[in-house]
């Protein structure tokens, strides 16, 4: 039996700052639980120095690291799962302190990374590993082969909302491709990220494949200029294209997965019972910071008043709040508050009502969950990313308006939909990049399919064999095998070679 893990604390982790690459002289952080202000630590913003060194380690342990097989890179990937796994109820609680989320919810994100670690791991050789490719015609005197090799550095910026799941899911798949990573979390969950820093050296006690900096927007801003090789970046739109400026300057590519206005769709022929359970899981949980999460419900006018209910009465049961028992935490960010409140005025100030929930005075970083009717297509709140634990609801007649509805945001993250006889119709005409059919955020469960969206949700893919790809590049080697019939590419060619050249076109494309 593997012994119990010591308590690992915030203050342990901000002052021995095990596993920090920043230097640690000048400005600090200053962290504190959400809901209750109560100090969790203080850590070092890493300046540019830092991060500049930071990515030269990074050279050294790449080299290294690229240098072993996947076999060797998935087994010490395969051991830092299985420290996750021995202090499970560690890095849960540890991610409950800095985002406030309960304890319950924050040991759910753990649990699905993973799985996805796994997965990485097991297939990163089947997905990335030498192959033969096919020749034509035209070709047969060619064989041709492709592979897909490490990038290099690979720099990672990751989110508060999900600080173990998110950044992990570049951060696994970007090691397993046999890259080296330096990831800076965010601010407001630096211990989260020493955290899996210090076991990730635990689990690769050779090289500092895994570095971490602690720092805020300035340090972001460092690692986006730095000379590295990719940049993962997942929060707002808006600070998306900061980061894209700044790689832009080395013409270093990017990983976006940005915000979302996901809508969940409710048809005639649901369960209804199922549908309600997930709308109000997928709206609520985390405080609705999530970046998949519904806040937008379409429900067929034949079940709406029925839908309605049912999601009421779940609605209705429950409450947010600071402490342990309360279902759902408070607001991570402070100023994501004013962002809710202004949307949630908005709308009931232009005629909305709340079918479920309370609508207004927050307290403090608390808001309670609710549900609106009536908002408006046009309203902020059905076309800006709200971000807080709420959602609207909405009637639909027919497929077809619907669908243009739901595609009329600019954002193309994810979306539901419940429903039985033309449930893959609705989901075949959302424009994102991932669906879940009866089930409750089913595509980040799944490892074996790609996570990230389209148009203001970002671009490029973590998770699956297109995360894999995502942080190598695509080598081939193309070599002949036998004599050329005919050679278009020498200066030797005769007049007869051209005539049977075009012949040869015509006969094989001609009839196109």
């Amino acid at each position: 039996m593997s012994p119990t893990p010591t308590p690992l604390s915030n203050s342990a982790l901000a002052n021995q700052s095990p596993g920090n690459a920043a230097s640690g002289a000048g400005p600090r952080l200053t962290v504190t639980r959400p809901g209750t202000g109560e100090p969790l630590g203080s850590y070092p913003i890493a300046t540019a120095e830092d991060v500049a060194a930071a990515v030269e380690r990074a050279r050294g342990a790449a080299d290294w690291w690229a240098g072993l097989t996947f076999a060797q890179r998935g087994k010490r990937l395969d051991a830092f799962r299985g420290i996750l796994a021995r202090r499970f109820a560690q890095i849960s609680k540890l991610v409950s302190e800095e985002t406030g989320k309960p304890v319950a919810d924050a040991a759910i994100e753990v649990a699905t990374i993973l799985d996805h670690i796994a997965w990485a791991a097991r297939h990163a050789r089947s997905v990335l590993g030498p192959r033969r490719t096919r020749s034509t015609l035209m070709s047969f005197h060619l064989s041709g082969s492709i592979e897909y090799r490490p990038l290099g550095v690979v720099g990672v910026i990751g989110p508060w909302n999900f600080p173990v799941m998110t950044p992990l899911g570049s951060i696994v798949f970007a090691l397993a491709a046999g890259n080296a990573v330096v990831f800076k979390p965010s601010e407001l969950t630096p211990g989260v990220g020493l955290w899996l820093g210090r076991y990730m050296a635990e689990a690769v006690p050779e090289a500092p494949v895994l570095q971490v900096l602690t720092g805020d927007g300035t340090t972001g801003d460092a690692l986006a200029r730095a000379d590295i090789d990719k940049i993962a970046f997942t929060g707002s739109t808006a600070t998306a294209k900061k980061v894209m400026a700044a790689a832009a300057e080395r013409l270093t590519p990017m990983v976006a997965e940005c915000g979302g206005k996901d809508a969940f769709v409710v048809d005639y022929d649901a369960d209804l019972d199922a549908a309600a359970e997930a709308a109000a899981w997928t709206a609520l949980s985390n405080a609705g910071q999530t970046c998949v999460g519904t806040e937008r419900i379409y429900v067929h006018e034949s079940v709406s008043e029925a839908f309605g209910a049912k999601l009421a009465a779940i609605v209705g049961g429950l409450r947010a709040g600071a402490d342990d028992a309360a279902p759902i935490g408070p607001m991570t960010m402070a100023g994501q508050v004013d962002v809710v409140e202004g949307h949630l005025r908005g709308a009931v100030d232009a005629g909305a009502r709340v079918l479920a929930g309370r609508v207004g005075a927050p307290e403090g970083q608390v808001v309670q969950p609710s549900i609106l009717t009536g908002v408006a297509d046009d309203a902020p709140a059905n076309t800006e990313e709200t971000f807080g634990p709420t959602a609207n609801l909405m009637g639909f007649s027919e497929v077809g308006p619907l669908l243009a509805r739901i595609n009329a945001t600019g954002y193309g993250l994810g979306g539901t939909v419940y429903g039985r006889a033309r449930a893959a119709q609705i989901a075949r005409g959302m424009r994102t990049g991932m669906v879940s059919i009866n089930a409750a955020l089913g595509f980040a469960m799944l490892p074996s399919v790609p996570f990230g969206g389209v148009g203001k949700s970002g671009f490029g893919r973590i998770h699956g064999p297109d995360g894999l790809r995502e942080f190598a590049y695509a080598h081939s080697t193309v070599r002949r095998r036998l004599p050329p019939v005919l050679d278009p590419t020498t200066f030797a060619r005769t007049a007869k070679q051209d005539e049977l050249l075009a012949t040869v076109v015509n006969l094989l494309h001609g009839g196109a």
